[in-house]
This record gives C-alpha cells, structure tokens and sequence, in this order.
C-alpha cells in the first residue's frame, strides 16, 4: 500500500469520538484549577481566572504556565488528568468501533489531550485498535491545535499532504485551520449553521458513513 496515496482520517478524542462535557471536562477543569492553587499560591476564583484566561490566549493552559511561571509541563499533564474513575465517566457510542473500522484509509487520532488519557480512553471505549497513531499534546511539540505548527507536525510524522487528509471534529477553529492547510473537513455538531470552511456537518459521530466519499 502506498502510504502517501491513502487518505487519512484525522479524529479528535473529546467531545468527537466520545462526549467529555457531562464529566470529563467539568473534572478536568476542577482538576487545573486545584493545580493553580497549589502552585502558585492562588484562591480559588483567582486560579480559574487565569486557568480561562491562558486558555483563551494560548489554546491550552498549560502553554500559559510553562511561559509565564516555568511549570513542568509533565507534571501538570499527569496531576491533571486523573480520574477518580475513569470508566463509568465515559459516554460514548459503542456502534462507532464498527463504523470506524469499516472507514476506508488510515485512521489517527489527534487531540490536545495528553497521549496517556487519550491512550486509556480509547482502550476503554474499545477504539484503541480501530488506529494507527496517537497524537497527543506531547507529540505535537506542546504546540495545541488550531496553531499551524501542530497541523504540521502530524503531516510531518505522517509523511502525508493535507489534501489526503480529513479532519473529524467538534471545535470550529481547528476545522478552520485544516481547511486552510487543504485538508477535508467533517463537523460533529448539533443544529448550528455549516461555515464554508466545513465539507460535512453531522449532527452525530455515528452518522460518519455519510462522510465515507471524502476519502475517495
């Protein structure tokens, strides 16, 4: 098989391929706040502030950290991202794992999550063998999606141009950013109006068949 020819199918992990916001999330987001308390001495309203604010200006907290106030970005990583139980936090669709095995092209994953979690919960939702590679924060140089240099590093490592590419997500400014690289792009959202940037818009990941053409 000639790699270079085959399409690629680029997933994002949460709220994509399995839905972070009843739990995941709202722990995380507990869970970095607690870190920015503890480490630089903050009330609570104070490390959620800034927590938001690194967030918006840098596209992950932890960018905002390591510039500003030299945190180890693997302890962070690894302090923030434990579950008190992981497998019953987890909402996802069981139907995907055939749907997406039956894909055709590569399938990748490609999060801004760190490669640990999204290992685990791919192991768990039953996805783990469904791809080839995982692209978690840390492969990515620390540099989050939607920067350039992220997208890059993935077609870099994958030794692929964009136009092979699809992009499966939920977030619009990584979408926007795929489509300006040339890659296909495919938006998992309910109700909301399409933008030109997107090819597909599915109101549910298991309706991904539908975007089955894209990788002809």
């Amino acid at each position: 098989m000639n790699t270079r020819q085959t399409r690629v199918w680029l997933f994002d992990l949460d709220n994509t391929l399995h839905d972070a916001s009843p739990h995941i999330f709202p722990h995380i987001n507990r869970s970095m706040t607690a870190y920015l308390e503890t480490h630089l001495d903050l009330d609570t309203p104070a490390a959620n502030a800034l927590r938001m604010d690194y967030w918006r200006r840098y596209g992950a907290t932890l960018l905002g950290l390591v510039r500003h106030h030299g945190v180890d970005p693997a302890h962070f990583l690894h302090t923030t991202h434990q579950f008190p139980d992981l497998p019953r936090m987890l909402v996802f669709e069981h139907a995907l794992r055939g749907l997406i095995k039956r894909l055709p092209g590569r399938k990748v994953v490609f999060s801004n999550a760190p490669h640990a979690y999204a290992s685990e919960v791919l192991d768990l939702i039953g996805l783990r063998f469904c791809f080839d590679e995982i692209f978690g924060i840390e492969q990515l140089g620390l540099t989050p999606k939607p920067q350039r240099r992220a997208f890059q590093r993935v077609l870099h490592t994958l030794r692929v141009a964009p136009a092979r590419c699809i992009l499966v997500e939920d977030t619009l400014s990584n979408l926007q950013a795929a489509k300006a690289l040339g890659m296909k792009t495919v938006w998992i959202n309910r109700g909301a109006k399409r933008p030109p940037y997107v090819d597909i818009k599915l109101a549910s990941i298991l309706k991904l068949r539908q975007a089955a053409h894209l990788a002809r």
